[in-house]
């Protein structure tokens, strides 16, 4: 498992967008996507920070379900 990177959100943006994730709205410095699967809808919540927090990116990492590896291949 690689180590999580640091990255500002438009790229955390751009690569779930990459993974079928969709920009439904923003409110202040907060962007929500959603996703939606056979079995389920799923949504996330991204902080608009330069750069996202180590910890807080892979809590958003693990709500959308994708390892740091395929994340890293998105980018």
């Amino acid at each position: 498992m690689s180590k999580v990177p640091s990255v500002p959100y438009d790229t955390v943006v751009r690569a779930l967008r990459r993974d079928g994730w969709v920009v439904v709205r923003q409110k202040g410095s907060h962007i929500r996507l959603h996703k939606t699967t056979r079995e389920e809808s799923l949504k996330l919540t991204i902080p608009a920070h330069r750069p996202i927090k180590r910890s807080t990116l892979l809590h958003i990492l693990k709500q959308a379900r994708l390892s740091v590896d395929a994340f890293i291949e998105l980018l």
